[in-house]
């Protein structure tokens, strides 16, 4: 193969693998971008849940827990405790709801881009939290500044990919994988039997679904391990490579957004 040859490979490979990013959260669903983006968010989901335990001393995606929390502290009367479990929960509906904002504005304004901007809007909060955890982590008031923000940015990635997927991926709500992928162990363990009627339906487990949670679970679990690891021995440090990562998927659809925007009125111009 020549080396003209083999510069085309890389070339055509190099558009491939870009083309299949932009996908990733562009505005065109597809199944496969669906489990990929899933697969991503998931990921970094478990990274800042675990690691912002350690930053924080508190779970930021596990709104059960916190709910549950508010209802002890104030059946015990902890009026300080139970509002920090309000600084909790509302940023996490915020975060939520911005997500909604933002892709409704993406789409009704015909955006490419609409799913990414959350995305965006995430990697840019979650530098801020490295900067801020950098900065002052040993300032008192970091905890009551550090715990909401960690909360909005759960709710937003947790709402924007329930919107994307239609609601058939959630990265935050584990109880619902773990639920799901045993209701699904279940019918793949039924034993159908040997007499059944005409009218009675085989118990079939759906596989790609089975495979799908397990991998959803397993990704959770490595960003636990890693972003764990991550904040234990680098501080702060792992906010930079999971906002890059954020990014490289956001940034594509967005600037091919901006790009269209300006073409017309560069065009104008020159006449």
């Amino acid at each position: 193969m020549g080396s003209d040859a083999r510069f085309g490979w890389h070339a055509g490979s190099a558009s491939r693998h870009a083309l299949s990013v932009r996908r990733i959260a562009a505005s065109e669903r597809t199944e496969t971008g669906n489990i990929q983006l899933g697969m991503v968010l998931t990921f970094v989901a478990g990274a800042i849940n675990a690691g912002g335990f350690l930053a924080v001393g508190h779970y930021t995606s596990h709104m059960s827990g916190v709910v549950s929390a508010m209802a002890d502290n104030l059946a015990l009367g902890a009026s300080g405790l139970l509002a920090l479990g309000l600084g909790a929960l509302f940023p996490f509906l915020a975060g939520a709801g911005c997500s909604a904002i933002l892709i409704n504005w993406g789409r009704r304004h015909a955006c490419g881009g609409q799913y990414a901007l959350p995305l965006l809007l995430e990697a840019i909060l979650l530098s801020g939290f490295g900067a801020l955890g950098s900065l002052w982590s040993d300032a008192p008031g970091f905890v009551f500044a550090a715990i909401p923000l960690l909360c909005f940015i759960m709710g937003l990635q947790n709402a924007t990919v329930t919107k994307i997927s239609g609601a058939r991926i959630r990265t935050t709500h584990v109880t619902g994988i773990v639920t799901d992928l045993g209701i699904e162990l279940g019918k793949l363990c039924y034993w159908n039997g040997s007499r059944l009627g005409a009218d009675v339906p085989i118990v079939r487990a759906d596989r790609g679904k089975l495979s799908l949670l397990a991998a959803l679970l397993g990704s959770f679990f490595l960003g636990g391990v890693l972003g764990a690891l991550g904040f234990k021995y680098l501080g702060f440090v792992p906010c930079i490579p999971l906002a890059l990562l954020l990014l490289v998927l956001a940034l594509p659809p967005v600037l091919g957004d901006v790009i269209a925007t300006l073409r017309p009125k560069s065009n104008a111009t020159s006449l």
